[in-house]
């Protein structure tokens, strides 16, 4: 929603929250297929993507996301090839991926086509390796598409989805998570983005419990700020096909980053003591 007096808000109703930015000017709205697509200039945190009234992205804080989507990933692998993103429309997951000279293809896969045009025309930075010759560009349902995924055929899945709702809500269950399983190679690794440690604990724990039963043999919960998302506190989940596979790289080497570093990566899989405890309890099989 847009407030009088030149601002921009979105509410959270179930944390009971509300972020707010200084607009300057709306540059573009649409709706697409799917959803309502909105680009502001900001005041200080450059320009803003929504979605549906939700905060996708501003150009000031955008990197902290995407380098933790991403490179946590790649380098615990250490050597992957092939490289799919499930959502991702606004291309920084994408290029963020290819800075990894070793991935051979990456294929991003959303659903809404008008989300990564919105994004070349407004957003260009984040969209530079789109013409990669790396890149691959689909615009499909993911849950579609990965379900017809030759088995074994994959190192890495990305799942930088909106929230749980719409058209991303297939992407949070069983189902999902089982096709990503079998697209992986033994070494493979899935990771997805899972909201706020502090505002949606029960998401997370149900994504771990439901990983689990699809076959992962390990989950682990990555922590990093967000601002502009709610309660600036954000995280994403990885899971590994193979047990001791979320191990974090000694060196990043000839990788320019803004916030990752290995020490980011050692102390992203430091989790506060109240979220131990409930996946704790959840992965043992207690739902308290």
């Amino acid at each position: 929603m847009v407030l009088d007096q030149g601002w921009f808000t979105e509410t959270a109703s179930e944390v009971g929250t509300a972020f707010s930015l200084r607009i300057n000017d709306r540059l573009h709205v649409e709706t697409s297929d799917y959803q309502t697509i909105e680009v502001f200039e900001t005041d200080t945190f450059g320009r803003l993507m929504v979605i549906d009234g939700f905060i996708m992205l501003t150009d000031r804080d955008n990197f902290v996301y995407h380098e933790m989507m991403t490179h946590p990933a790649l380098f615990a692998h250490g050597s992957p090839r092939d490289v799919a993103i499930i959502g991702g429309g606004d291309c920084g997951s994408l290029r963020e991926v290819l800075k990894h000279e070793g991935v051979g293809r990456a294929t991003q896969i959303e659903i809404d086509e008008r989300v990564t045009r919105v994004a070349e025309q407004f957003f260009p930075a984040l969209c530079s390796a789109n013409d990669d010759p790396r890149a691959e560009l689909a615009f499909a349902d993911g849950i579609a598409w990965m379900a017809n995924r030759e088995p074994e055929s994959l190192d890495i899945i990305i799942v930088d989805s909106t929230d749980p709702i719409g058209p991303a809500e297939g992407l949070f269950n069983e189902p999902f998570y089982r096709s990503c399983l079998a697209a992986l190679r033994p070494a493979g690794l899935l990771v997805q983005q899972s909201e706020s440690p502090l505002a949606h604990t029960r998401l997370i724990c149900d994504m771990h419990a439901a990983m689990r039963r699809a076959g992962f043999a390990e989950s682990h919960v990555l922590s990093f700020p967000q601002p502009v998302y709610p309660t600036g506190w954000w995280s994403a989940t990885m899971a590994a096909k193979s047990d001791g596979a979320l191990q974090a790289p000694t060196h990043v080497a000839g990788l320019e980053t803004h916030y990752y570093t290995p020490a980011i990566h050692q102390a992203a899989f430091a989790q506060p003591a109240f979220l131990e405890r409930q996946l704790r309890r959840v992965l043992d099989g207690d739902p308290a």
